[in-house]
């Protein structure tokens, strides 16, 4: 079973989609791990495991914690951990903690919102050896309103500069979050690396989505996403089930 890398990642423009979705344990990640050639340990972590409004407090030993966890059950596809929130104010202070994010649980990059505002700050890392993926549109981050990004002439110029500015720092690929489908589409070929859409449409190079919302885990999910099973019904009703069990005496059964 052949390690994917950045450069497979980047092998993949143009060429073949590419697959990513969220893990945060370890026997998620060996699941996803035979299928998807990215797995994003996602700071999104902190509103699906631990009930946050937003992914702001999520802290970088949370995210090492789990990071942790997923690369002891992924082998094969490339890890990317999110920079939480505030840990990458300047170019210093992001070298410290994603060195030490890199150290600590062995992935393969980290993953940065933003645009130009950033790059100065993704060149030091890049220089530094330590792989970045990018990521522009929807910033959960810093927004306070979660809406479709791009629809004014001004914030399209933005977002496509942005998309440029961090491409030409050096990221290995940009996650694209709830954008216009036309834009997206004029980033992904303004771009000379992947793009990897998220609520941005199938013109990006790749696709990634929350694993508990896809797998129908919790009891919302964002509009764009295809739930390809619900989860949710299953384990209410195994529950169920095993409770009624217990409570007749036909679990365990000792014969």
């Amino acid at each position: 079973m052949k390690k994917i890398s950045i450069q497979t990642i980047r092998g993949k423009k143009n060429k073949q989609p590419i697959t990513c979705l969220t893990s945060y344990s370890k026997t998620i990640a060996e699941i996803v791990d035979k299928y998807c050639d990215i797995i994003l340990v996602g700071d999104s972590v902190g509103m699906v495991l631990y009930g946050m409004k937003n992914t702001k407090k999520v802290t970088l030993n949370t995210m090492i914690a789990h990071a942790k966890s997923v690369r002891l059950g992924a082998k094969r596809s490339l890890v990317v951990v999110d920079m939480p929130y505030k840990t990458y104010t300047n170019k210093f202070v992001a070298y410290k903690n994603a060195k030490k994010v890199m150290k600590l649980t062995n992935c393969d990059a980290v993953k940065l919102e933003g645009g130009e505002k950033i790059t100065n700050i993704i060149k030091h890392l890049i220089k530094n050896k330590i792989p970045v993926m990018g990521h522009i549109g929807l910033l959960p981050q810093s927004t306070k309103k979660f809406k479709v990004k791009g629809r004014s002439l001004i914030e399209k110029k933005k977002i496509l500069k942005d998309a440029i500015a961090i491409s030409d720092s050096g990221v290995f690929a940009i996650v694209i979050e709830c954008v216009l489908e036309s834009l997206a589409k004029i980033i992904t070929k303004n771009v000379p690396i992947p793009t990897i859409g998220i609520g941005a449409s199938k013109f990006c190079d790749g696709q990634i989505l929350v694993i508990d919302d896809m797998l129908g885990l919790g009891d919302s999910a964002p509009k764009f996403v295809k739930k390809y099973a619900n989860l949710n019904k299953v384990m209410k009703a195994s529950v169920k089930n095993y409770v009624n069990d217990v409570k007749e005496r036909r679990f365990p059964n000792l014969k």
